[in-house]
């Protein structure tokens, strides 16, 4: 195996909490820590394991986004990519788009495996990954908690509704990970330090040839209802009760 193409997206850091703006028009983002899609970390972490046991000569991680998104692709290089693609877009892109920009990345890389983190924690689709793998016609395997390479396939262990079940696909194909696949290393000093001298190339969207005009209209964002307060009870009884009222049972 020669290459593998590791997606990163650039979303609001896991631990922050997401505020909506004012007039309902998108969240905050000004000033709000942005970080590396957690899903995508661990996609490039296995990328990494693969490389590290000679299953890749070469890692590269790949982004679609403003030009600020260079700090989390500079965050893959420190991880240990051996170097770094933005395709750049000052818009939103939504998973078609996306998954087209992929494509024309694969078709200049000729990667063997695609590897994406399962969904984005920010808008949530679960899209990019299928349909990637359909605008490819290649094998896909989603939800990977474990993955084995061997002549040629890959034998993925994914996560289920009913549990776990293990499929055979050949190379090329795209594997998108879950949580329980691998546990992302910590970035040191001196690899953020060598990740500065490490390539990385920008092209705009444009050059790819794709549309990136969004499909969907969103027409206004709102934060959640707020919890509602407990209700202390003394028994079983009391509890049922409480339940019955409330239509719950």
């Amino acid at each position: 195996m020669s290459k593998i193409l590791v997606g990163l997206k650039r979303v609001v850091d896991y631990n922050v909490r997401v505020r909506v703006k004012p007039d309902g028009t998108g969240v905050v983002t000004e000033g709000v820590k942005m970080s590396i899609n957690p899903f995508d970390e661990i996609a490039l972490e296995e990328a990494l394991r693969i490389k590290e046991k000679g299953g890749a000569t070469e890692v590269i991680v790949a982004s679609i986004g403003p030009a600020d998104t260079q700090q989390q692709l500079r965050t893959g290089l420190a991880m240990g990519a051996d170097r770094a693609i933005l395709v750049q877009s000052d818009a939103p892109v939504e998973p078609l788009a996306a998954a087209k920009a992929f494509l024309k990345l694969i078709e200049k890389e000729g990667p063997q495996i695609v590897l994406l983190g399962k969904q984005g924690i920010d808008d949530d689709n679960n899209q990019t990954g299928q349909m990637l793998a359909a605008l490819w016609n290649r094998p896909q395997a989603t939800f990977a908690s474990k993955v084995e390479l061997d002549s040629g396939r890959a034998k993925v262990t994914r996560e289920v509704d009913a549990g776990l079940e293990t499929i055979e696909v050949d190379l090329p194909a795209v594997i998108t990970t879950d949580l329980r696949l691998n546990e992302p290393r910590y970035v040191k000093l001196p690899d953020i330090m060598k990740a500065k001298k490490k390539p990385l190339d920008t092209l705009p969207i444009a050059e790819l040839g794709i549309d990136a005009g969004s499909q969907f209209k969103t027409l206004k964002y709102e934060a959640p209802a707020g919890r509602s307060k407990g209700v202390m009870v003394k028994d079983v009884g009391e509890l049922v009760a409480v339940l019955k009222q409330k239509g719950l049972i």
